[in-house]
């Protein structure tokens, strides 16, 4: 990365505000150890939930208050994730990716790049980087896997996964974020030498491989499962949704499903012995019921009307929403239990992503525009909403909560706005972090800098 490219990356910011501190409530698929972070793919979790407090419920017309943006990160199509104090987010940069750290007033910390990245059809980074332990995990479009330092940037170890496993390329390039379970980080690419891999986090080293099914990855970021006294990582390939066992990748159950273009990027949601299985192009979503046992599925329901393509849904209280894509290109709101369509209407505006925390729906249409919805299964409640004008290209990245901020990433730029609640003085609700940004219960006002030039890149061993 040149100097010329590093000096276009010019921060503004108003403010900081971190809140309280907190523990990581107990969860199957839970990384980091902070309830405000956002360690990983759809969060805490990986259900697109944060347990976070005190935001606001209705924005100021035109949007919330914007801290800081950042330009120049790179193509890409990544979300953020935010955990240990650092905001993690990638970005391609002349054919190669480039994973940046930022401290939470937008200052470069460190960057580091994990070569060749994706340039052919729609080019850009798709791996969210997983924050777990003091490490970060990352995939690229071409099949490399690489683990780096969270605080100093320093590569640890890299992986040619494709190349390892004999994966054939994916259309539209690899778009898988890692899931991790104990030791072990769990991947899919569907090669030869394995469909499902679990490869030791600490050392890039393989712990075990699943049979080879045939298969081809198909953009999905897996889930783990607890049904009963049954573990199971829960993916979906171009032509099925399947369980492993996590202790050594053996096939549980598969269940055959395709949309017309072979494209399943929604990661499955359980509750209950149920799972939650959809995506676009007109296929739409099934219910699946679980054995007890664990080892087979039935299908209980099916609903076309709700067939999100990338953008993920959302279960709460018994509802999941989502936007669809080629069947309405509305949001939408089905029944978990029987699959029957609550309601569907424009919300805010054609497709797009999904998350929720304190009580509100975040919705980022593919139409550039933010918006809050109240979940209900009697209507859709647009609560506010605000245009995305900065940026270039599909409006596809998530939106992230964490730590009273909310996250936008449009193309080559990434926004950051403040979403805390207030008393009527103006000051945070909650009480001060322990770096003290919340003194005498005000926000505490920083001068305006450029971002600092420096760059620690990656080891020698980049793809």
């Amino acid at each position: 990365m040149t100097s010329a490219h590093l000096t276009r990356m010019m921060v503004t910011w108003a403010a900081i505000a971190l809140p309280a501190m907190m523990s990581m409530p107990a969860g199957l698929n839970a990384v980091g150890s902070d309830v405000s972070d956002w360690p990983q793919f759809r969060g805490p979790n990986r259900d697109g939930k944060s347990a976070e407090k005190g935001l606001l419920t209705q924005w100021p017309e035109g949007g919330p208050r914007l801290l800081w943006q950042v330009q120049g990160i790179g193509e890409g199509f990544t979300h953020v994730t935010v955990s240990g104090g650092l905001v993690y987010v990638t970005g391609m940069v002349r054919k190669e990716g480039i994973l940046h750290a930022y401290t939470p007033d937008g200052k470069l910390k460190w960057q580091a790049n994990y070569g060749v990245e994706w340039s052919k059809n729609h080019p850009g980074t798709r791996s969210i980087p997983t924050v777990h332990d003091g490490l970060v995990y990352l995939g690229s479009g071409v099949g490399n896997v690489a683990c780096y330092d969270a605080t100093t940037g320093k590569q640890v170890w890299f992986s040619r996964l494709f190349k390892d496993f004999e994966a054939p390329e994916v259309d539209w390039g690899w778009a898988e974020s890692f899931l991790i379970d104990g030791d072990n980080l769990i991947c899919t690419p569907c090669g030869k030498k394995g469909t499902m891999v679990a490869l030791n986090r600490k050392t890039g080293q393989r712990v075990w491989a699943s049979a080879d099914l045939g298969h081809v990855s198909s953009f999905c970021s897996p889930l783990l499962v607890q049904h009963r006294q049954t573990r199971m990582i829960v993916t979906m390939t171009d032509r099925a949704v399947v369980a492993f066992s996590p202790a050594d990748g053996a096939v549980l159950w598969q269940h055959p499903y395709k949309n017309p273009r072979e494209n399943h990027p929604i990661t499955p949601i359980y509750h209950e012995g149920l799972l939650y299985v959809t995506s676009g192009y007109g296929k739409g979503a099934i219910g699946l019921a679980i054995a007890d046992d664990g080892r087979s599925v039935r299908p209980l329901w099916e609903q076309r009307r709700q067939d999100p393509v990338h953008g993920q849904a959302v279960l709460i209280d018994g509802y999941v929403y989502a936007s669809s894509h080629q069947s309405s290109g509305k949001w939408s709101c089905v029944e978990l239990k029987t699959g029957k369509l609550a309601w569907e209407a424009k919300g805010v505006g054609r497709g797009g992503a999904v998350v929720y925390a304190d009580g509100m729906l975040y919705c980022y249409s593919e139409d550039a525009t933010v918006g809050l919805i109240r979940p209900r299964s009697d209507n859709c409640e647009v609560v506010s909403i605000f245009k995305v004008t900065e940026g270039e290209g599909p409006h596809w990245a998530h939106p992230v909560v964490a730590n009273g901020r909310l996250y936008i990433r449009h193309g080559e730029v990434l926004m950051c706005y403040d979403i805390a609640a207030r008393a009527a003085d103006g000051s945070h609700v909650g009480p001060p972090d322990a770096s003290g940004a919340y003194s005498g219960g005000q926000r505490r006002e920083l001068p305006a800098a450029a971002i600092q030039a420096s760059a620690q890149a990656a080891g020698p061993d980049r793809g």
